[in-house]
């Protein structure tokens, strides 16, 4: 059996050395693949820890790691991923980076202030070294705090994401029987919400599986919601709306680990856009989704759940280039046309 608890506390040195600017080579296989938020998207580990993380230093020299959640597990099996995920080992981490912001970032202008860049990692471990990343940065809740927001206002509570409500990072320890019964109970959650009829919501039984005052902690753009009357009119309804044939498109793991659980997809979820979202009216293009989603559960029910979405990948795949909108308020807009064939 694999030491989970030895590979979560060597990720996590990892993860805070490649944050600090230090050389982690060593930490990852060679041809390990590193996955982020537009932007960066995918390359070598070898390219992030040189290229990314040393970007976000520029901007946030004095980038603190903040630890919120810290799990392990080997995941569970998933027939719709190629390949299955069944049996790998993955480390997942999600909290915040906070520190000064010094310099722009990625056209975004510096506050001189301090902010909080929302962050949620996950690390694939195969014989002791890190074989692939997912790193999902909520750039578009940085631009909300630099006061360049770019699109329309969210319809859930926009702020800083809190912690769990109970402990939620053990480096040293890792509880699988526990997390084996939190993951079960999440995806029982995830196959009630697949029996939506499309009409009704009411088609879809996942009421029983959620606390009664349960807070769901969206990405910037969407904002957080709190018990299933919020998560209908703030979340639910406006999502249906806008991706009526939404369907999981399969997951590159799910751990449980205590009384967490975490999923996540690349991308997760594939939909067609046929009605209004986030302020845009239906363009009918097809979409996939990067998601993650961490649970916090409570008598084995869920009580908490974050859900990183890289919003600024979907938004780019209809037609809205996020960063170009933050440059022009930011007193830098395009000045020529596009080149003929290429989108705006």
């Amino acid at each position: 059996m694999p030491d989970l608890a030895g590979m979560k506390r060597r990720t996590l040195d990892a993860m805070e050395a490649a944050s600090a600017g230090c050389d982690i080579r060593d930490a990852h296989h060679p041809d390990a693949v590193w996955m982020g938020s537009h932007p960066f998207n995918e390359m070598p580990c070898a390219d992030a820890a040189s290229s990314v993380w040393r970007r976000l230093r520029m901007s946030i020299p004095d980038m603190e790691r903040r630890t919120s959640i810290l799990a392990a597990g080997r995941s569970a099996a998933d027939a719709r991923s190629d390949p299955d995920p069944a049996g790998v080992v993955v480390v997942a981490w999600m909290g915040h980076f906070q520190g000064t912001f010094a310099e722009p970032l990625l056209g975004i202008p510096a506050t001189k202030g301090a902010v909080n860049l929302r962050c949620c990692e996950a690390h694939e471990v195969a014989d002791g070294r890190i074989a692939r990343s997912c790193v999902l940065f909520d750039f578009l809740d940085l631009m909300r705090q630099a006061g360049v927001w770019p699109i329309s206002p969210a319809l859930g509570a926009e702020g800083m994401w809190p912690g769990p409500a109970r402990p939620g990072a053990f480096p040293d320890e890792v509880d699988a029987n526990r997390g084996r019964r939190s993951l079960e109970t999440v995806l029982a959650m995830h196959a009630a919400l697949g029996e939506f009829d499309g009409r009704d919501l009411a088609s879809m039984p996942h009421e029983a599986y959620w606390t009664e005052d349960f807070m769901w902690y969206g990405p910037s753009g969407i904002g957080a919601t709190r018990g299933m009357a919020g998560f209908r009119a703030h979340h639910q309804i406006p999502f249906l709306t806008g991706f009526p044939d939404r369907r999981g498109s399969g997951h590159y793991m799910r751990i449980g680990d205590g009384d967490f659980a975490v999923t996540g997809g690349w991308p997760s979820v594939v939909a067609t856009h046929a009605g209004e979202w986030l302020g845009l009216p239906a363009t009918g293009r097809r979409v996939g989704m990067r998601v993650m989603d961490f649970y916090r559960l409570e008598d084995g029910r869920i009580a908490e759940n974050w859900v990183p979405i890289d919003i600024i990948h979907v938004l780019l795949q209809l037609g809205v280039d996020v960063f170009a909108r933050v440059r022009h308020l930011a007193g830098h807009p395009e000045t020529a046309l596009p080149p003929r064939g290429e989108a705006p």
